[in-house]
């Protein structure tokens, strides 16, 4: 079973690489969030400054308060939404150094969506940004969906602390 606490190896190990039509869908509509490791090598393999990959080939999104990049999408007429930059030819042109969460988007597994909210989980709900902690509240009231471990009072423990969060008495 998939939890929040499942170590970045075993993730990994559930992600085998993959090019079939459910898991390279999502490439062809959006591109994956870079964990902050994730940077120094995309820029190394492709010979640009950590700078220059920003500005040329990654955009800055926020989810749940949190700011990171991701690669930037080559959007449809008049849609917010388009293939990856990187996806070229049906495939990920820097497929050895993609970003985490491309690496382990499984569209073809029935565990895929658990991968992906543990992704989430660990760099995307800031648990010490009370802002992102609401944001997150928000998510799961309107029907959002979790992992053991993704429960607001998991996440945080201090039950006065989570409720002071949620009535805005912590800002």
């Amino acid at each position: 079973m998939i939890s929040k606490d499942t170590p970045q190896p075993n993730i990994l190990s559930l992600a085998p690489s993959c090019t079939c039509e459910g898991c390279s869908h999502g490439c062809s509509m959006g591109s994956g969030f870079l964990a902050d490791n994730d940077l120094k090598p995309m820029a190394a393999y492709l010979k640009v400054s950590l700078e220059e990959l920003k500005k040329k080939h990654l955009e800055e999104v926020e989810l749940f308060h949190i700011k990171k990049f991701r690669p930037k999408l080559e959007r449809l007429k008049g849609k917010p939404y388009g293939p990856c930059s990187f996806f070229k030819g049906g495939r990920c042109s820097v497929h050895s150094v993609k970003p985490l969460q491309c690496k382990i988007s499984m569209g073809c597994k029935e565990y895929g969506w658990d991968l992906n909210l543990w992704f989430m989980l660990n760099h995307l709900v800031g648990v010490d940004d009370p802002e992102s902690v609401r944001q997150y509240a928000s998510y799961l009231k309107s029907g959002g969906k979790t992992i053991a471990g993704g429960k607001l009072e998991e996440l945080v423990p201090d039950a006065e602390r989570l409720k002071k969060i949620l009535s805005y008495e912590i800002l």
